[in-house]
């Protein structure tokens, strides 16, 4: 007999920049380092710093903590930065990922009121994907609700799977809203899947954010499958903090994220034996 060997697969767990809002994108290098993520994501938004590629370059040669990826700006509250074209967005967000080292841009479909962007969109992402080593990596999203009514804010599809990109973000906050399963989703990417945004959700039409294993998500099973399959992208952390009542509060929530994605991520590989002594 023969016990199973725990391994751990080459993906690397990473904060979203996100994930201390309201604090800034220099204290998510600080409880990035402090907690052993490894590495972050910027998201790319109204906070100065991290709209900077030298002060964040800064940041991360202080705290020793590389930029793994970089979120485009393309929310709502995003629309004038770094341009109000949402290509040259992409362009300063390829460029941003090339000088910083990091290997993925993540990017949202457009809004459906973005016509001229919503028409070339899929075309476009593969000619700029052609011209660079970095991932872009196109996230799923969701039917904006209210009350009774559904509308599709998203063009060409919410669901990304739709439609045929090199690279696909799946995020379970989103498969949460959307209310769709998560687990088919990721069969529907297969080996295009790049990137990985953690978080939970109940099912809410607000895109929760939730720390995972707080919702109905498979956060679990998700990264189970990860390790199994070999997947060499990297998970980032990305969860709603903005209720937590200090900062100690924000820091074990992030501290119990991490460790719920470390523990799911170690599986045990049936096919390598270790003979018992």
């Amino acid at each position: 007999m023969a016990e199973p060997v725990v391994r751990i697969p080459d993906a690397k767990v990473a904060l979203s920049t996100a994930s201390v809002y309201p604090e800034s994108t220099a204290t998510a290098f600080e409880i990035a380092a402090r907690l052993g993520y490894d590495g972050v994501e910027i998201m790319v938004w109204t906070d100065p710093v991290s709209q900077d590629i030298e002060a964040l370059r800064r940041l991360s040669d202080y705290h020793q903590v590389p930029i793994l990826a970089v979120h485009a700006p393309c929310l709502l509250i995003t629309q004038r930065v770094w341009s109000t074209d949402p290509w040259v967005k992409l362009l300063r967000a390829q460029a941003a990922a090339e000088k910083l080292g990091a290997s993925t841009v993540v990017v949202h479909p457009p809004f459906r009121w973005q016509r001229q962007y919503a028409r070339g969109f899929v075309d476009g992402i593969w000619r700029m994907a052609d011209e660079t080593d970095v991932r872009f990596a196109v996230e799923n999203m969701y039917p904006w609700r209210y009350k009774d009514r559904e509308m599709l804010a998203y063009a060409p599809e919410w669901d990304v799977t739709k439609d045929d990109y090199r690279h696909f973000t799946v995020d379970l906050s989103h498969t949460a809203t959307a209310r769709t399963d998560a687990l088919a989703m990721i069969d529907r990417m297969g080996d295009r899947l790049g990137h990985v945004h953690l978080a939970d959700g109940k099912g809410s039409a607000k895109d929760e954010h939730l720390v995972p294993g707080r919702g109905n998500q498979p956060c679990a099973e998700v990264l189970e499958r990860l390790a199994l399959t070999g997947f060499d992208g990297h998970v980032v952390i990305e969860v709603n903090t903005r209720r937590a009542m200090s900062a100690a509060e924000r820091e074990v929530d992030l501290a119990e994220a991490l460790a719920f994605t470390r523990l799911h991520l170690a599986s045990a590989a049936k096919s390598s034996r270790v003979p018992r002594s």
